[in-house]
Parts: structure tokens; sequence; C-alpha cells
């Protein structure tokens, strides 16, 4: 079968590969893939800045956002064509105390795995191969936007950890502050809404979809700098991983805040750049200020019914664009207008 190939670590390798089919050890369940997202994650890959192919290989299939439909479903109790996401992380074979209790998303001695990632082949296959236990079933009204389920999951277990965070203290969130507007930010924002918050989102452009798409949801779109806002928010969202902005979002939070952070920045920053004045405003404002990746099982039921609730219009603008399967280049390159690109391998 064709798949999209990379050798980690060398830039420019990611190519359509002709590659044996799956085995049992990567599931029972047999999935032929109908859409892939790549997201920022694939692109790093692709560029030979991380990625980890599985045990004794050399190349490492690339893709953790899915999309199937059921060919064989063995004895999972999934049913032929019907449509499933894969779940990403893998728990350690030799578990952390999280890893044990299956809170997977949350390994501690980073033994875990990656489908498309980290030691174990991804998605972006003519077929794939995955456990029963981490299928995930996916309504086939949505059609190709169920590729967005597992971006979906990040925000939902950011969200989720949010109100934990919240019940140290009286606490009544109103004002949300997401800051980038790219897939992540804006189902964020997305969410933010649909929990009743008054929600803004900062992004530098000022033109393309983003704009339109943010005051689509009844939330309000700002450029410019942080501290020019006017505003006092409750929860920001922070989702560029760009340590300036981590600093001025943490400044302009309000006291009590949460500041959840989604975004990785670039590796040539210092991540100790600004930590002096970071550590200031969470000190005296009694922030928190916490980091989120991945996502549990729980976490993609929970993005499924937040995709279940949303404008189906307003999701289909998400998907700036659709790409053949074998157009790797395109799928892995930028454009200032993209939000979410897919890879498309077959008609849901």
């Amino acid at each position: 079968m064709q798949a999209v190939t990379v050798v980690p670590g060398t830039a420019g390798s990611a190519k359509v590969d002709d590659v044996a089919e799956a085995g049992d050890e990567l599931g029972s369940v047999v999935v032929e893939a109908l859409a892939a997202g790549a997201c920022g994650t694939d692109v790093e890959i692709a560029s030979g800045s991380y990625g980890w192919a599985p045990p004794g290989e050399e190349l490492l299939i690339l893709g953790h956002e899915s999309l199937g439909r059921v060919v064989d479903p063995g004895h999972s109790g999934l049913a032929v064509g019907e449509h499933v996401v894969g779940i990403v992380r893998r728990p350690d074979p030799v578990p952390c105390p999280s890893c044990a209790v299956g809170e997977w998303d949350m390994c501690s001695n980073g033994g875990c795995t990656e489908r498309g990632i980290k030691q174990a082949h991804g998605f972006m296959a003519e077929r794939w191969r995955i456990e029963p236990d981490y299928a995930v079933r996916v309504d086939k009204r949505l059609g190709v936007l169920g590729v967005l389920l597992e971006p979906t999951t990040v925000v939902a277990k950011a969200w989720e950890q949010i109100r934990a965070i919240g019940q140290r203290t009286f606490w009544e969130p109103h004002t949300v502050l997401v800051v980038g507007a790219g897939p992540i930010g804006l189902l964020a924002a997305l969410v933010g809404v649909q929990r009743g918050g008054e929600v803004h989102v900062l992004d530098r452009v000022t033109t393309g979809p983003k704009p339109a798409l943010v005051e689509a949801l009844g939330a309000v779109y700002h450029t410019g700098a942080v501290a020019d806002l006017g505003l006092r928010p409750d929860i920001v969202v922070e989702c560029t991983g760009v340590v300036p902005l981590i600093q001025q979002a943490a400044a302009l939070a309000a006291p009590g805040g949460i500041v959840c952070l989604t975004g990785v920045g670039s590796p040539s920053t210092s991540p100790w750049s600004g930590s002096a004045g970071l550590a200031t405003e969470a000190v005296l404002k009694n922030l928190v200020v916490f980091g989120t990746v991945n996502a549990n099982r729980r976490h993609y039921y929970r993005a499924a019914k937040v995709l279940a609730d949303a404008d189906r219009s307003w999701l289909e603008q998400l998907v700036t664009r659709r790409v053949p399967a074998d157009a790797v280049d395109q799928a892995l390159t930028r454009t200032p207008d993209d939000i979410k690109v897919v890879m498309e391998f077959a008609q849901p």
C-alpha cells in the first residue's frame, strides 16, 4: 500500500512510498483511510526537527490526525463502514503511575509512544490498523470534518483541566482570551463560546478567513499588542508558544486567573526567557500557569460533543485546503491563510 513516510531527523525526506501492510501488532481493526490532517507537528517532523521511527526501522509513517472507514472490525464490536478516528498516544509498556491507571496522556516517564510521531506508525496511509480500545466512532454525517476530532481533543482536555484547577478557590470566570487563531485557537474559542464565556481572540493577521470565523462565533477578534486589549481575562488559552506573548498574556490576566499553554515555541528560544516576570505575575496575582498536550479517550468523547454542537458551516470553513493524498509537498507547505489542511485518501 502507499503511505506518507519520513526519515526522522532528515529534512525534506517526506514522500509517498510503497510500504508493507501493517500487521496485527498495530491492532486487529483494519481501517481504510478517508482523510488525515496535516498540522504543525507534521511539518516539524518533515523538517527534521524531531520524530522517532518504530524500533528497528528507519522510516516513520506520518500522521496523527485521522479519519477512516472500518473494513475489517475483527471482534471489536465495530461495524463495517463505520467512521473512526485513531487515538494517538499509547501507554508505556512498563507503565508510570499515570499510565498504569489509564491516564496515559499524562505519562510521567516519557516511555509512551504516539502514532505518527514517536515510535509508532501513523495514519497517513491507504489502510491502517488499530486496537479496538483506541478506535473512536465518529458520526458519519460529519463527513471529512470528522478529521477535526483529534485537534478538538486537545482543547477538550485543556478545558477539563481549566475547570479542575478553577475549583481551588471561589471562581466565577467570565472573560476568555485566546492567543493565536490557528486551528487549536479557533477550536478553543468555539468551546469558550459554547460554555457561555465572553471570548476574545488575538492574532496578527488582519485579512483572510480568521477574523470572520471569530466574529461568526459571536467572539471578538483583535490584532496588535496584548497590552492594548483593555481586558482582564479570567482564562487565557495561549496557542502560539511565543514566550513574550505568554508573559504579556499572564500580565493581562485577572487576579486568580488561569493561563493554559497549548503552543510549543521555537527550539531556539530559551525556556527561561521572561521567566522572572512571569513568576512575579503568578505569585502576586495567584495565577495558575499550566501546559497541556495530547488527550485521553474521554477527551475524544467530549470533543465529539463539541463538534456535534457546532455549526456545520462554521466547521467547514476551518478546512481551508484539501489536497490529494499524494500531494505531500502541498500538504506540508504552509500558506498565510491556512487553518487546517486535509489530505484526502477516499470519499467519505
